[in-house]
Protein backbone atom coordinates (compact mmCIF):
# COMPACT_ATOMS: atom_id res chain seq x y z
CA UNK A 1 0.00 0.00 0.00
CA UNK A 2 1.41 3.37 -1.00
CA UNK A 3 0.64 6.15 1.46
CA UNK A 4 1.13 8.76 -1.21
CA UNK A 5 -1.45 7.05 -3.42
CA UNK A 6 -3.95 7.01 -0.55
CA UNK A 7 -3.42 10.75 0.00
CA UNK A 8 -3.74 11.58 -3.69
CA UNK A 9 -6.89 9.47 -3.93
CA UNK A 10 -8.35 11.29 -0.92
CA UNK A 11 -7.63 14.61 -2.69
CA UNK A 12 -9.35 13.35 -5.83
CA UNK A 13 -6.20 13.39 -7.93
CA UNK A 14 -6.19 9.61 -8.46
CA UNK A 15 -9.03 7.24 -9.28
CA UNK A 16 -10.18 5.17 -6.36
CA UNK A 17 -10.38 1.40 -6.69
CA UNK A 18 -14.01 1.56 -5.60
CA UNK A 19 -16.39 4.42 -4.90
CA UNK A 20 -19.60 3.74 -3.02
CA UNK A 21 -22.02 6.46 -4.03
CA UNK A 22 -25.11 7.93 -2.36
CA UNK A 23 -24.60 6.11 0.91
CA UNK A 24 -26.35 6.94 4.16
CA UNK A 25 -23.19 6.73 6.26
CA UNK A 26 -23.49 5.58 9.86
CA UNK A 27 -20.85 7.58 11.68
CA UNK A 28 -19.94 5.95 15.01
CA UNK A 29 -17.81 8.94 16.04
CA UNK A 30 -20.29 11.79 15.63
CA UNK A 31 -23.27 9.47 16.22
CA UNK A 32 -25.15 10.66 13.16
CA UNK A 33 -26.25 9.42 9.76
CA UNK A 34 -25.70 11.52 6.65
CA UNK A 35 -25.37 11.04 2.90
CA UNK A 36 -22.03 11.04 1.08
CA UNK A 37 -19.74 8.95 -1.13
CA UNK A 38 -16.86 6.78 0.05
CA UNK A 39 -13.62 6.32 -1.91
CA UNK A 40 -11.55 3.17 -1.31
CA UNK A 41 -7.94 2.59 -2.30
CA UNK A 42 -5.90 -0.55 -1.57
CA UNK A 43 -8.51 -1.77 0.91
CA UNK A 44 -8.42 1.50 2.88
CA UNK A 45 -11.02 4.27 3.05
CA UNK A 46 -9.27 7.21 1.41
CA UNK A 47 -11.99 9.80 1.65
CA UNK A 48 -15.63 10.63 2.28
CA UNK A 49 -17.00 13.29 -0.01
CA UNK A 50 -19.03 13.78 -3.15
CA UNK A 51 -17.64 13.57 -6.68
CA UNK A 52 -14.95 10.92 -6.26
CA UNK A 53 -14.07 8.89 -9.36
CA UNK A 54 -13.45 5.15 -9.20
CA UNK A 55 -12.37 2.29 -11.43
CA UNK A 56 -15.51 0.72 -10.08
CA UNK A 57 -18.48 2.69 -8.82
CA UNK A 58 -21.34 1.27 -6.79
CA UNK A 59 -24.44 3.43 -6.39
CA UNK A 60 -26.35 2.16 -3.37
CA UNK A 61 -29.09 4.78 -3.79
CA UNK A 62 -29.55 5.91 -0.24
CA UNK A 63 -29.06 2.59 1.48
CA UNK A 64 -27.15 2.56 4.77
CA UNK A 65 -23.40 2.04 4.97
CA UNK A 66 -22.23 0.70 8.31
CA UNK A 67 -18.86 -0.39 9.65
CA UNK A 68 -18.79 -4.17 9.63
CA UNK A 69 -19.21 -6.05 12.87
CA UNK A 70 -16.65 -7.48 15.30
CA UNK A 71 -17.18 -10.39 17.67
CA UNK A 72 -15.22 -9.40 20.76
CA UNK A 73 -14.92 -12.83 22.36
CA UNK A 74 -15.45 -16.16 20.66
CA UNK A 75 -14.16 -19.70 20.86
CA UNK A 76 -14.15 -20.81 17.23
CA UNK A 77 -13.73 -24.42 18.34
CA UNK A 78 -17.19 -24.28 19.94
CA UNK A 79 -18.72 -23.92 16.47
CA UNK A 80 -17.30 -27.40 15.78
CA UNK A 81 -16.04 -25.98 12.48
CA UNK A 82 -12.56 -25.30 11.19
CA UNK A 83 -11.94 -21.54 10.81
CA UNK A 84 -12.51 -21.61 7.04
CA UNK A 85 -15.98 -23.11 7.48
CA UNK A 86 -16.68 -20.79 10.42
CA UNK A 87 -15.87 -17.83 8.15
CA UNK A 88 -18.32 -19.08 5.52
CA UNK A 89 -21.06 -18.97 8.09
CA UNK A 90 -20.40 -15.66 9.84
CA UNK A 91 -19.10 -13.31 7.14
CA UNK A 92 -22.46 -13.08 5.32
CA UNK A 93 -24.02 -11.92 8.60
CA UNK A 94 -21.70 -8.93 8.67
CA UNK A 95 -18.77 -10.22 10.75
CA UNK A 96 -15.36 -9.43 9.26
CA UNK A 97 -13.26 -9.57 12.43
CA UNK A 98 -13.28 -11.82 15.49
CA UNK A 99 -11.19 -11.88 18.63
CA UNK A 100 -10.77 -15.57 19.27
CA UNK A 101 -9.67 -17.33 22.42
CA UNK A 102 -8.21 -20.73 21.37
CA UNK A 103 -8.61 -21.85 24.95
CA UNK A 104 -10.43 -25.07 24.07
CA UNK A 105 -7.83 -26.60 21.78
CA UNK A 106 -4.99 -25.29 23.97
CA UNK A 107 -6.36 -27.31 26.88
CA UNK A 108 -5.93 -30.39 24.72
CA UNK A 109 -2.66 -29.88 22.81
CA UNK A 110 -1.20 -26.64 24.15
CA UNK A 111 0.85 -24.29 21.96
CA UNK A 112 0.49 -26.69 19.06
CA UNK A 113 -3.26 -26.11 19.22
CA UNK A 114 -2.86 -22.32 19.18
CA UNK A 115 -0.49 -22.55 16.21
CA UNK A 116 -2.91 -24.84 14.42
CA UNK A 117 -5.75 -22.34 14.83
CA UNK A 118 -3.52 -19.49 13.69
CA UNK A 119 -2.48 -21.32 10.52
CA UNK A 120 -6.06 -22.42 9.86
CA UNK A 121 -7.21 -18.77 10.09
CA UNK A 122 -4.85 -17.36 7.48
CA UNK A 123 -5.91 -16.09 4.04
CA UNK A 124 -9.62 -15.90 4.91
CA UNK A 125 -12.07 -13.00 4.32
CA UNK A 126 -12.20 -12.82 8.11
CA UNK A 127 -9.56 -11.28 10.36
CA UNK A 128 -8.91 -13.57 13.32
CA UNK A 129 -7.05 -11.95 16.18
CA UNK A 130 -6.30 -14.02 19.27
CA UNK A 131 -6.09 -13.65 23.01
CA UNK A 132 -3.69 -16.08 24.67
CA UNK A 133 -5.46 -18.54 26.97
CA UNK A 134 -4.81 -17.65 30.60
CA UNK A 135 -6.23 -20.75 32.23
CA UNK A 136 -4.83 -23.91 30.70
CA UNK A 137 -6.00 -25.70 32.69
CA UNK A 138 -8.72 -23.54 34.24
CA UNK A 139 -7.92 -25.01 37.65
CA UNK A 140 -6.13 -28.03 39.07
CA UNK A 141 -9.53 -29.54 39.88
CA UNK A 142 -9.65 -31.34 36.54
CA UNK A 143 -7.21 -33.14 34.24
CA UNK A 144 -6.40 -31.30 31.03
CA UNK A 145 -4.26 -32.42 28.14
CA UNK A 146 -1.78 -29.60 28.60
CA UNK A 147 -0.58 -26.86 30.90
CA UNK A 148 0.52 -23.43 29.73
CA UNK A 149 2.53 -21.18 32.04
CA UNK A 150 3.59 -17.56 31.59
CA UNK A 151 6.81 -18.60 29.85
CA UNK A 152 4.83 -20.56 27.25
CA UNK A 153 2.62 -17.54 26.63
CA UNK A 154 5.64 -15.24 26.39
CA UNK A 155 6.69 -17.07 23.23
CA UNK A 156 3.62 -15.65 21.42
CA UNK A 157 2.71 -12.44 23.26
CA UNK A 158 4.65 -10.17 20.87
CA UNK A 159 2.92 -11.52 17.76
CA UNK A 160 0.87 -8.79 16.03
CA UNK A 161 -2.14 -11.10 15.86
CA UNK A 162 -2.11 -11.51 19.65
CA UNK A 163 -4.05 -8.77 21.44
CA UNK A 164 -3.51 -9.85 25.01
CA UNK A 165 -4.36 -12.39 27.69
CA UNK A 166 -7.73 -14.09 27.43
CA UNK A 167 -10.43 -14.44 30.06
CA UNK A 168 -8.95 -14.92 33.52
CA UNK A 169 -11.36 -17.48 34.91
CA UNK A 170 -9.34 -18.19 38.01
CA UNK A 171 -10.67 -15.17 39.88
CA UNK A 172 -9.81 -16.78 43.21
CA UNK A 173 -6.20 -17.04 42.06
CA UNK A 174 -6.25 -13.33 41.23
CA UNK A 175 -7.75 -12.02 44.44
CA UNK A 176 -5.54 -14.33 46.50
CA UNK A 177 -2.41 -13.19 44.61
CA UNK A 178 -1.42 -16.59 43.27
CA UNK A 179 2.06 -16.05 41.83
CA UNK A 180 1.50 -18.13 38.68
CA UNK A 181 -1.78 -16.36 37.91
CA UNK A 182 -0.25 -12.92 38.45
CA UNK A 183 2.72 -13.73 36.21
CA UNK A 184 0.31 -14.22 33.30
CA UNK A 185 -1.47 -10.94 34.03
CA UNK A 186 1.84 -9.08 34.21
CA UNK A 187 2.92 -10.56 30.88
CA UNK A 188 0.00 -8.93 29.10
CA UNK A 189 0.04 -5.66 31.02
CA UNK A 190 3.78 -5.11 30.60
CA UNK A 191 3.33 -5.46 26.85
CA UNK A 192 0.54 -2.87 26.90
CA UNK A 193 -2.05 -5.44 25.89
CA UNK A 194 -5.49 -6.21 27.25
CA UNK A 195 -6.35 -8.76 29.90
CA UNK A 196 -9.93 -10.02 29.64
CA UNK A 197 -11.95 -11.08 32.64
CA UNK A 198 -14.34 -13.84 33.57
CA UNK A 199 -15.85 -13.19 36.99
CA UNK A 200 -19.45 -14.34 37.44
CA UNK A 201 -21.12 -12.87 40.54
CA UNK A 202 -17.88 -11.28 41.78
CA UNK A 203 -18.79 -8.18 43.78
CA UNK A 204 -17.70 -5.71 46.43
CA UNK A 205 -14.10 -5.66 47.58
CA UNK A 206 -13.32 -8.93 45.79
CA UNK A 207 -14.36 -7.30 42.51
CA UNK A 208 -12.18 -4.28 43.32
CA UNK A 209 -9.25 -6.61 43.94
CA UNK A 210 -9.88 -8.38 40.64
CA UNK A 211 -10.05 -5.13 38.65
CA UNK A 212 -7.04 -3.68 40.47
CA UNK A 213 -4.97 -6.49 38.95
CA UNK A 214 -5.43 -4.86 35.53
CA UNK A 215 -8.32 -6.98 34.25
CA UNK A 216 -10.52 -4.72 32.17
CA UNK A 217 -13.55 -6.61 30.83
CA UNK A 218 -16.13 -9.21 31.73
CA UNK A 219 -18.56 -11.29 29.67
CA UNK A 220 -20.25 -13.08 32.57
CA UNK A 221 -22.79 -10.45 33.65
CA UNK A 222 -26.23 -12.03 33.88
CA UNK A 223 -28.10 -9.17 35.59
CA UNK A 224 -28.24 -5.41 35.11
CA UNK A 225 -27.13 -4.96 38.73
CA UNK A 226 -23.97 -6.96 38.10
CA UNK A 227 -23.18 -5.05 34.91
CA UNK A 228 -23.70 -1.68 36.62
CA UNK A 229 -21.29 -2.52 39.42
CA UNK A 230 -18.63 -3.70 37.00
CA UNK A 231 -19.08 -0.63 34.78
CA UNK A 232 -18.73 1.61 37.84
CA UNK A 233 -15.44 -0.13 38.53
CA UNK A 234 -14.21 0.77 35.06
CA UNK A 235 -14.72 -2.57 33.34
CA UNK A 236 -15.83 -2.95 29.75
CA UNK A 237 -19.01 -5.01 29.59
CA UNK A 238 -19.07 -7.76 26.97
CA UNK A 239 -22.72 -8.62 26.44
CA UNK A 240 -22.97 -12.27 25.49
CA UNK A 241 -25.48 -14.11 23.37
CA UNK A 242 -24.29 -17.66 22.77
CA UNK A 243 -26.15 -20.87 22.01
CA UNK A 244 -26.64 -21.66 25.69
CA UNK A 245 -25.75 -18.51 27.62
CA UNK A 246 -28.08 -15.70 26.52
CA UNK A 247 -27.58 -12.54 28.57
CA UNK A 248 -28.78 -9.73 26.28
CA UNK A 249 -32.41 -9.72 27.44
CA UNK A 250 -31.34 -9.54 31.07
CA UNK A 251 -28.95 -6.66 30.32
CA UNK A 252 -31.33 -4.56 28.21
CA UNK A 253 -32.33 -2.43 31.25
CA UNK A 254 -28.62 -1.74 31.71
CA UNK A 255 -27.96 -0.55 28.16
CA UNK A 256 -31.20 1.46 28.16
CA UNK A 257 -30.11 3.50 31.19
CA UNK A 258 -26.31 3.63 31.11
CA UNK A 259 -23.77 4.85 28.52
CA UNK A 260 -22.83 2.12 26.06
CA UNK A 261 -19.41 3.23 24.83
CA UNK A 262 -17.79 0.73 27.21
CA UNK A 263 -20.09 -2.07 26.04
CA UNK A 264 -19.65 -4.56 23.21
CA UNK A 265 -21.33 -7.63 21.77
CA UNK A 266 -19.81 -11.12 21.95
CA UNK A 267 -21.01 -14.65 21.27
CA UNK A 268 -18.52 -16.74 23.28
CA UNK A 269 -19.83 -20.19 22.24
CA UNK A 270 -22.17 -20.84 19.32
CA UNK A 271 -23.21 -23.85 17.30
CA UNK A 272 -23.38 -23.82 13.47
CA UNK A 273 -27.18 -23.64 13.57
CA UNK A 274 -26.86 -20.28 15.35
CA UNK A 275 -24.09 -18.74 13.25
CA UNK A 276 -26.07 -17.33 10.32
CA UNK A 277 -27.61 -14.77 12.65
CA UNK A 278 -24.66 -13.50 14.64
CA UNK A 279 -23.74 -10.08 16.07
CA UNK A 280 -26.27 -8.53 13.65
CA UNK A 281 -29.08 -10.29 15.53
CA UNK A 282 -27.85 -8.73 18.78
CA UNK A 283 -27.83 -5.29 17.16
CA UNK A 284 -31.39 -5.90 15.99
CA UNK A 285 -32.57 -6.97 19.45
CA UNK A 286 -30.93 -3.96 21.11
CA UNK A 287 -32.62 -1.57 18.65
CA UNK A 288 -35.97 -3.27 19.21
CA UNK A 289 -35.46 -2.60 22.92
CA UNK A 290 -35.11 1.11 22.24
CA UNK A 291 -31.38 1.64 21.74
CA UNK A 292 -30.54 3.93 18.84
CA UNK A 293 -29.22 2.13 15.74
CA UNK A 294 -25.99 4.13 15.89
CA UNK A 295 -25.32 3.20 19.52
CA UNK A 296 -26.09 -0.45 18.81
CA UNK A 297 -23.71 -0.43 15.84
CA UNK A 298 -21.04 1.22 18.00
CA UNK A 299 -21.29 -1.75 20.37
CA UNK A 300 -20.77 -4.06 17.41
CA UNK A 301 -17.83 -2.19 15.89
CA UNK A 302 -15.82 0.78 17.18
CA UNK A 303 -16.25 0.00 20.89
CA UNK A 304 -14.71 -3.42 20.38
CA UNK A 305 -11.91 -2.19 18.14
CA UNK A 306 -10.94 0.60 20.53
CA UNK A 307 -11.03 -1.69 23.57
CA UNK A 308 -8.60 -4.13 21.98
CA UNK A 309 -6.43 -1.40 20.51
CA UNK A 310 -7.02 -2.43 16.90
CA UNK A 311 -6.22 0.76 15.06
CA UNK A 312 -8.11 1.94 12.01
CA UNK A 313 -10.94 -0.57 12.39
CA UNK A 314 -14.59 -0.28 13.32
CA UNK A 315 -15.58 2.99 11.66
CA UNK A 316 -16.14 4.64 8.30
CA UNK A 317 -13.50 7.35 8.17
CA UNK A 318 -10.33 8.16 6.20
CA UNK A 319 -7.42 5.76 6.93
CA UNK A 320 -9.78 3.11 8.31
CA UNK A 321 -9.93 -0.36 6.86
CA UNK A 322 -12.67 -0.67 4.24
CA UNK A 323 -14.67 -3.28 6.14
CA UNK A 324 -18.28 -2.20 5.66
CA UNK A 325 -21.85 -3.37 5.31
CA UNK A 326 -24.58 -2.20 2.99
CA UNK A 327 -27.91 -2.38 4.85
CA UNK A 328 -31.35 -1.97 3.30
CA UNK A 329 -32.77 -0.72 6.59
CA UNK A 330 -32.02 -0.25 10.26
CA UNK A 331 -34.54 -2.77 11.52
CA UNK A 332 -33.45 -6.29 10.53
CA UNK A 333 -29.68 -5.59 10.08
CA UNK A 334 -29.26 -8.33 7.51
CA UNK A 335 -26.47 -7.10 5.21
CA UNK A 336 -27.25 -6.91 1.54
CA UNK A 337 -23.51 -6.70 0.89
CA UNK A 338 -20.44 -7.35 3.05
CA UNK A 339 -17.27 -5.54 1.99
CA UNK A 340 -13.94 -6.81 3.30
CA UNK A 341 -10.71 -4.91 2.57
CA UNK A 342 -12.55 -2.90 -0.05
CA UNK A 343 -13.87 -5.94 -1.95
CA UNK A 344 -17.23 -7.64 -1.87
CA UNK A 345 -16.99 -10.78 0.26
CA UNK A 346 -20.67 -11.71 0.60
CA UNK A 347 -23.95 -10.71 -0.96
CA UNK A 348 -27.52 -11.47 0.07
CA UNK A 349 -26.46 -13.94 2.72
CA UNK A 350 -24.00 -15.89 0.56
CA UNK A 351 -20.23 -15.82 0.20
CA UNK A 352 -18.90 -14.61 -3.13
CA UNK A 353 -15.23 -15.07 -2.31
CA UNK A 354 -13.11 -18.11 -1.51
CA UNK A 355 -12.78 -19.36 2.07
CA UNK A 356 -10.42 -22.23 1.44
CA UNK A 357 -7.40 -22.71 3.66
CA UNK A 358 -4.98 -24.94 1.81
CA UNK A 359 -2.26 -27.22 3.19
CA UNK A 360 -3.75 -27.43 6.67
CA UNK A 361 -1.68 -29.66 8.95
CA UNK A 362 -3.25 -32.64 10.67
CA UNK A 363 -3.41 -33.26 14.42
CA UNK A 364 -2.79 -36.40 16.43
CA UNK A 365 -5.64 -38.37 17.98
CA UNK A 366 -6.66 -36.89 21.32
CA UNK A 367 -9.20 -39.33 22.81
CA UNK A 368 -6.98 -41.51 24.98
CA UNK A 369 -9.07 -43.41 27.51
CA UNK A 370 -7.86 -46.26 29.70
CA UNK A 371 -9.53 -49.51 28.65
CA UNK A 372 -12.88 -49.94 30.37
CA UNK A 373 -15.26 -52.90 30.41
CA UNK A 374 -18.36 -51.12 31.68
CA UNK A 375 -18.39 -51.92 35.38
CA UNK A 376 -16.13 -48.91 35.94
CA UNK A 377 -19.14 -46.71 35.25
CA UNK A 378 -21.11 -48.00 38.23
CA UNK A 379 -21.57 -45.93 41.38
CA UNK A 380 -21.55 -47.87 44.67
CA UNK A 381 -24.39 -46.50 46.77
CA UNK A 382 -23.69 -45.11 50.24
CA UNK A 383 -27.26 -43.87 50.71
CA UNK A 384 -30.29 -43.14 48.55
CA UNK A 385 -29.81 -39.37 48.74
CA UNK A 386 -27.21 -37.42 46.80
CA UNK A 387 -26.03 -33.91 46.02
CA UNK A 388 -27.29 -33.00 42.55
CA UNK A 389 -26.21 -30.48 39.92
CA UNK A 390 -29.36 -28.65 38.84
CA UNK A 391 -29.10 -26.85 35.51
CA UNK A 392 -30.58 -23.40 34.93
CA UNK A 393 -31.88 -23.07 31.34
CA UNK A 394 -29.89 -20.62 29.18
CA UNK A 395 -27.26 -20.06 31.88
CA UNK A 396 -23.87 -21.55 32.71
CA UNK A 397 -24.31 -21.30 36.45
CA UNK A 398 -25.92 -24.25 38.22
CA UNK A 399 -27.64 -24.89 41.54
CA UNK A 400 -26.50 -27.30 44.21
CA UNK A 401 -29.50 -29.30 45.43
CA UNK A 402 -30.21 -32.64 47.04
CA UNK A 403 -32.32 -35.45 45.61
CA UNK A 404 -33.22 -39.12 45.83
CA UNK A 405 -31.71 -41.74 43.53
CA UNK A 406 -32.66 -45.35 42.87
CA UNK A 407 -30.51 -48.02 44.54
CA UNK A 408 -30.37 -51.41 42.80
CA UNK A 409 -28.09 -54.26 43.89
CA UNK A 410 -26.08 -51.80 45.94
CA UNK A 411 -25.49 -49.32 43.07
CA UNK A 412 -26.82 -45.79 42.58
CA UNK A 413 -28.93 -45.30 39.44
CA UNK A 414 -30.95 -42.55 37.79
CA UNK A 415 -34.33 -41.53 39.21
CA UNK A 416 -36.38 -40.71 36.11
CA UNK A 417 -39.47 -39.67 38.06
CA UNK A 418 -37.53 -36.84 39.69
CA UNK A 419 -35.44 -36.16 36.55
CA UNK A 420 -32.19 -37.03 38.35
CA UNK A 421 -29.81 -38.58 35.84
CA UNK A 422 -26.47 -40.27 36.22
CA UNK A 423 -23.51 -38.27 34.92
CA UNK A 424 -19.89 -39.29 34.35
CA UNK A 425 -16.78 -37.34 33.39
CA UNK A 426 -14.07 -39.64 31.96
CA UNK A 427 -10.50 -38.38 31.62
CA UNK A 428 -9.50 -38.62 27.94
CA UNK A 429 -6.02 -37.11 27.60
CA UNK A 430 -3.59 -39.29 29.55
CA UNK A 431 -5.51 -42.56 30.00
CA UNK A 432 -5.34 -42.03 33.76
CA UNK A 433 -8.53 -43.94 34.42
CA UNK A 434 -10.08 -41.01 36.33
CA UNK A 435 -13.89 -41.07 36.25
CA UNK A 436 -15.89 -38.40 38.08
CA UNK A 437 -19.32 -39.67 39.09
CA UNK A 438 -22.43 -37.69 39.94
CA UNK A 439 -26.02 -36.79 39.15
CA UNK A 440 -27.70 -33.95 37.27
CA UNK A 441 -31.22 -32.56 37.23
CA UNK A 442 -33.03 -30.63 34.51
CA UNK A 443 -32.38 -32.53 31.27
CA UNK A 444 -35.66 -34.45 31.27
CA UNK A 445 -34.19 -37.43 29.41
CA UNK A 446 -36.53 -40.43 29.66
CA UNK A 447 -34.42 -43.08 27.91
CA UNK A 448 -30.93 -43.59 26.50
CA UNK A 449 -27.80 -41.47 26.89
CA UNK A 450 -25.95 -38.51 25.42
CA UNK A 451 -22.17 -38.11 25.38
CA UNK A 452 -19.60 -35.63 24.11
CA UNK A 453 -15.87 -34.88 24.08
CA UNK A 454 -16.71 -31.17 24.23
CA UNK A 455 -16.69 -30.39 27.96
CA UNK A 456 -15.26 -27.06 29.06
CA UNK A 457 -12.54 -26.44 29.70
CA UNK A 458 -10.42 -29.55 29.81
CA UNK A 459 -12.72 -31.37 27.41
CA UNK A 460 -12.81 -34.73 29.04
CA UNK A 461 -15.48 -37.14 27.86
CA UNK A 462 -18.82 -36.42 29.50
CA UNK A 463 -21.87 -38.69 29.41
CA UNK A 464 -25.37 -38.39 30.89
CA UNK A 465 -27.91 -41.19 30.74
CA UNK A 466 -30.72 -43.24 32.16
CA UNK A 467 -28.87 -46.57 32.18
CA UNK A 468 -25.32 -47.96 32.17
CA UNK A 469 -25.62 -49.95 28.93
CA UNK A 470 -26.51 -46.96 26.78
CA UNK A 471 -23.92 -44.80 28.54
CA UNK A 472 -21.19 -47.39 27.91
CA UNK A 473 -22.23 -47.68 24.26
CA UNK A 474 -22.01 -43.89 23.88
CA UNK A 475 -18.51 -43.82 25.37
CA UNK A 476 -17.27 -46.54 23.02
CA UNK A 477 -18.66 -44.70 20.00
CA UNK A 478 -16.73 -41.55 20.82
CA UNK A 479 -13.50 -43.46 21.34
CA UNK A 480 -13.93 -45.04 17.89
CA UNK A 481 -14.49 -41.69 16.16
CA UNK A 482 -11.78 -39.92 18.22
CA UNK A 483 -14.29 -37.42 19.48
CA UNK A 484 -17.73 -36.06 18.82
CA UNK A 485 -21.29 -36.01 20.11
CA UNK A 486 -23.59 -39.00 20.19
CA UNK A 487 -27.07 -40.06 21.28
CA UNK A 488 -27.79 -43.71 22.10
CA UNK A 489 -31.20 -45.26 22.74
CA UNK A 490 -31.86 -48.93 23.55
CA UNK A 491 -28.33 -49.88 22.56
CA UNK A 492 -28.50 -48.17 19.15
CA UNK A 493 -26.81 -44.99 17.95
CA UNK A 494 -29.64 -42.72 16.76
CA UNK A 495 -27.51 -39.65 16.01
CA UNK A 496 -23.81 -38.86 15.89
CA UNK A 497 -21.53 -35.99 14.92
CA UNK A 498 -17.87 -36.97 14.57
CA UNK A 499 -15.34 -34.37 15.77
CA UNK A 500 -11.91 -35.88 15.05
CA UNK A 501 -9.98 -32.58 15.15
CA UNK A 502 -8.89 -32.53 18.81
CA UNK A 503 -12.26 -34.00 19.72
CA UNK A 504 -13.68 -30.51 19.17
CA UNK A 505 -14.05 -29.81 15.46
CA UNK A 506 -15.24 -31.57 12.36
CA UNK A 507 -13.09 -31.96 9.25
CA UNK A 508 -16.23 -31.73 7.10
CA UNK A 509 -17.99 -28.72 5.60
CA UNK A 510 -20.46 -26.57 7.51
CA UNK A 511 -23.53 -27.97 5.78
CA UNK A 512 -22.59 -31.52 6.76
CA UNK A 513 -22.04 -30.44 10.35
CA UNK A 514 -25.39 -28.63 10.32
CA UNK A 515 -27.14 -31.71 8.93
CA UNK A 516 -25.68 -33.94 11.63
CA UNK A 517 -26.42 -31.30 14.26
CA UNK A 518 -30.05 -31.32 13.16
CA UNK A 519 -30.07 -35.10 13.50
CA UNK A 520 -28.81 -34.63 17.05
CA UNK A 521 -31.67 -32.19 17.68
CA UNK A 522 -34.14 -34.80 16.48
CA UNK A 523 -32.47 -37.43 18.64
CA UNK A 524 -32.69 -35.18 21.71
CA UNK A 525 -36.46 -35.13 21.39
CA UNK A 526 -36.64 -38.90 20.80
CA UNK A 527 -35.07 -39.53 24.20
CA UNK A 528 -37.34 -36.96 25.87
CA UNK A 529 -34.81 -34.20 26.53
CA UNK A 530 -36.50 -30.92 27.43
CA UNK A 531 -33.52 -28.55 27.15
CA UNK A 532 -33.08 -26.45 24.00
CA UNK A 533 -29.31 -26.99 23.88
CA UNK A 534 -28.50 -30.04 26.02
CA UNK A 535 -25.04 -30.60 24.53
CA UNK A 536 -24.02 -26.99 25.12
CA UNK A 537 -25.43 -27.12 28.65
CA UNK A 538 -23.68 -30.42 29.31
CA UNK A 539 -20.41 -28.98 28.03
CA UNK A 540 -20.25 -26.57 30.97
CA UNK A 541 -21.21 -29.00 33.73
CA UNK A 542 -17.55 -29.86 34.30
CA UNK A 543 -16.27 -26.28 34.34
CA UNK A 544 -15.16 -25.85 37.93
CA UNK A 545 -14.89 -22.05 37.88
CA UNK A 546 -18.59 -21.27 37.41
CA UNK A 547 -20.87 -21.68 40.48
CA UNK A 548 -22.39 -23.56 42.16
CA UNK A 549 -21.77 -27.28 41.71
CA UNK A 550 -19.78 -29.02 38.94
CA UNK A 551 -18.38 -32.47 38.19
CA UNK A 552 -14.84 -33.03 36.91
CA UNK A 553 -12.89 -36.23 36.28
CA UNK A 554 -11.61 -35.84 39.84
CA UNK A 555 -15.01 -35.68 41.50
CA UNK A 556 -17.88 -33.43 42.59
CA UNK A 557 -16.72 -29.85 43.11
CA UNK A 558 -18.34 -27.13 45.21
CA UNK A 559 -17.31 -23.97 43.35
CA UNK A 560 -18.57 -21.53 45.98
CA UNK A 561 -16.43 -23.13 48.68
CA UNK A 562 -13.61 -24.19 46.35
CA UNK A 563 -13.48 -27.83 47.45
CA UNK A 564 -14.40 -31.36 46.44
CA UNK A 565 -17.35 -32.78 48.30
CA UNK A 566 -18.94 -36.18 48.84
CA UNK A 567 -21.63 -37.20 46.38
CA UNK A 568 -23.79 -38.90 49.00
CA UNK A 569 -25.83 -37.28 51.73
CA UNK A 570 -25.77 -39.46 54.81
CA UNK A 571 -29.23 -40.19 56.23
Amino acid sequence: MGLEEIIRTAKGELEADLVIKNAQIINVFSEEIYESDVAIKDGIIAGISKDYRGKEELDIKGKFLSPSFIDGHVHIESSMLLPSEFAKMVVPSGITTVIADPHEIANIIGLHGISFMREASKNLPLDVYMMLPSCVPATDCETSGFELNSYDLSLLIDSPWVLGIAEMMNFLGVINSDSQVLSKLKLGLQKGKRVDGHAPYLSGKDLCAYVSAGISSDHECTTAKEAIEKLRNGMYIMIREGSAAKDLNALIPFIQKYPTRKCMFVTDDRYPLNLKEHINAMVKKAVQAGLSPVNAIQMASINTAEYFGIKNLGAIAPSYKADMLILDNLTDFKPETVIKNGKIAAKNGEMVTDCKNKNLSSLRGTVNIRWIEGDELKIKAQSNRVKVIEVIPNQLVTKSVEGNIIVKNGYAESNLEEDILKMLVIERHKASGNIGKGFVKGFGIKSGAIASTVAHDSHNLIVIGTNDNDMFKAVKELVKSQGGKVIVKDGEVIAKLELPVAGLMSDEDAQTVIKKSQELKTGEKLIGCKLNEPFMTMAFLSLSVIPELKLTDKGLFDVNNNKFISLFVQN
